[in-house]
């Protein structure tokens, strides 16, 4: 059994929590041993902007800061919700608390059923848990020990996100051209994918939603796995 306990003070917070690597649903622990496997993969002008977010991360974690990551797209349906929940699990994976990660669009639409799917066929377990029909609220569970994650599309100042000490991280081109600044955050960092919605409708669909869930979840890995504790 892998296994830690921390206790650690964070300004006001006192953060206690048992790290347990066999709590994660094991087709998602799997899923992050082949990614993790692939990091030659990611190339050198890649590596830099993902040393950025990196290096955020490991200012507030050694400055005893709970970090907070909001990464926005034009939509908040797709790019920015597989950057939210594959980071918050490469974060819980690797042992760096406490942080947080939340997401959020330019505009809001709905959390897109076919990056669902995608995540299911990972191996996580996901349920609707109210929201309206237009854009339900989906609780996605990666482990037996973590609480799941409430995902929903929002505009990035939504009042479930943080309004200050949090790093804004830019998904997709037309958000970061929309949003020179993003107010509240103390750092800005441009770190985009391509739209799997290009495959919408044809039969490269899931297979190219999977690809960019592969890459996603590969590089939160890499950059969480550069955090020293």
């Amino acid at each position: 059994m892998i296994a830690r306990f921390i206790h650690r003070s964070f300004g006001d917070h006192i953060v206690s929590a048992t790290i347990d690597m066999t709590s994660l649903h094991p087709s998602v622990l799997a899923f992050l041993k082949q990614r993790e496997q692939e990091f030659d993969n990611i190339d050198a002008e890649r590596k830099t902007l993902l040393d950025q977010l990196t290096d955020y991360v490991q200012e507030r974690f050694a400055n005893h800061e709970v970090t907070q990551l909001t990464f926005l797209c034009t939509h908040n349906s797709r790019r920015s919700h597989l950057s939210q929940i594959w980071a918050k699990v490469a974060a819980d994976y690797y042992r760096i608390q406490p942080l947080q990660t939340y997401s959020g669009g330019t505009e809001a639409t709905a959390l897109n059923p076919r990056v669902v799917d995608s995540l299911k066929r990972t191996g996580f377990e996901i349920k609707v848990n109210g929201g309206s029909p237009d854009n339900p609220l989906y609780l996605v569970s990666y482990s037996k020990a973590a609480r799941p994650l409430e995902c929903f599309s929002k505009t990035f100042d939504a009042s479930t996100n943080p309004a200050d000490h949090y790093a804004a991280v830019m998904t997709c081109s037309s958000a970061d051209r929309a949003c020179p600044v993003v107010p509240g955050s103390d750092a800005r960092l441009p770190i985009r994918y391509d739209d799997p919605k290009v495959s919408d409708g044809t039969s490269e669909e899931a297979a190219t939603y999977d690809a960019r869930s592969r890459q996603i979840c590969r590089e939160m890995l890499f950059a969480m796995s550069r955090v020293v504790s």
